[in-house]
């Protein structure tokens, strides 16, 4: 989805009015962002989304995008690296699997005398985002039907 398209959905539900005047903007501005740029046949403007974009194009750096999360309350999942998974599901099922088994081991091993240290709550947080990371490659490639290409079993005759 493009950024004006995103503001035209939230215009929906926030007055423009509002972000304008709690901003300091003029409320044609705000009607802009709503637009496509000019470059696409369209008179819009650049949006705060355009710059957070760009700024992360720029830096390549997931920390603006989970400093973003973080604001609405959320956290950033990064998608799997394309070709880091075999797309056969028996094999992704079990890598989600492994990475769970994973996560329990850090957390069985960081409260085993029964705190959880910073250092302890780092790693904790890793094998959580890299679960989590698994896992959305998992369901990416349901959703894109990637297991519906599966041969089916053969079933024994008794």
């Amino acid at each position: 989805m493009e950024s004006h398209e995103v503001m035209r959905e939230v215009l929906r539900n926030t007055p423009a009015k509002q972000i304008a005047a709690e901003m300091g903007l003029s409320l044609s501005l705000v009607y802009k962002w709503a637009e496509p740029l000019e470059e696409e046949r369209g008179s819009g403007a650049s949006s705060p989304l355009d710059r957070v974009g760009q700024l992360i194009r720029i830096t390549n750096d997931a920390r603006i995008a989970q400093w973003a999360c973080e604001k609405t309350g959320g956290f950033f999942i990064r998608n799997s690296a394309a070709g880091k998974t075999t797309g056969q599901l028996i094999p992704m099922t079990n890598d989600i699997v492994q990475e769970f088994a994973d996560m329990l081991a850090t957390i069985a091993q960081a409260a085993g005398d029964s705190r959880i240290t910073l250092d302890e709550a780092r790693a904790i947080r890793r094998r959580w985002e890299e679960l989590k990371t698994v896992t959305e490659g998992f369901v990416r490639a349901a959703e894109s039907g990637t297991f519906r290409q599966a041969t089916p079993v053969a079933t024994a005759k008794h």
